[in-house]
């Protein structure tokens, strides 16, 4: 008898983990965003799902935005192995330029950005985006700009960094290539 018990409790641990991963999926996944600056829309689960992610909340305007240059090396070194990053600008903090196509030029024209920018959302607060609600739920809120959110390929938060946190830190390398181990 404890045997069956133990059986069961293992299948609704299970079930209830993979239901538990597809929701993350749904909250952060299943959205259209529009690119930065363009007409283009992109079904995130179908772009995204079932790889690494990194998710970065962006603005054009502040100290840490020199910090694209780190994450379009991390873009180049690891997107052959898996990795998706993308990032969000956002004006959340008051430090993101006034239209798109200032915003667009700062990442695409500045930093050569190649990952996907999506049009700017809010990041905190009742008003943020779901993705980043959900980002929350599993972490915290971004405290500032450049907040990066490592993601598995089952939609769980693995690591947090802070602005502070370089993109081209070891630490946040070693995280990354962790996540690509597994």
């Amino acid at each position: 008898m404890r045997k069956i018990i133990g059986i069961f409790t293992m299948l609704g641990f299970l079930f209830s983990s993979s239901s538990h991963a597809e929701a993350n999926l749904d909250e952060l996944l299943n959205h259209e965003l529009r690119r930065l600056h363009a007409n283009e829309t992109v079904n995130l689960r179908s772009h995204f799902e079932g790889k690494p992610l990194l998710f970065v909340n962006t603005a054009s305007h502040c100290g840490f935005t020199g910090q694209f240059e780190g994450l379009e090396a991390l873009h180049q070194r690891y997107k052959d192995q898996g990795l998706m990053v993308a990032g969000f600008p956002s004006n959340s903090f008051r430090q993101e330029a006034s239209d798109e196509e200032e915003t667009a030029r700062v990442c695409f024209f500045n930093f050569g950005v190649t990952f996907d920018m999506f049009s700017p959302m809010d990041v905190r607060g009742d008003s943020a985006h779901p993705i980043f609600a959900e980002l929350a739920r599993q972490t915290r809120a971004p405290k500032w700009n450049f907040y990066k959110y490592l993601i598995d390929r089952e939609g769980n938060v693995v690591e947090v960094f802070p602005s502070t946190t370089r993109p081209d830190s070891a630490q946040v390398r070693r995280a990354i290539e962790r996540l690509l181990e597994g």
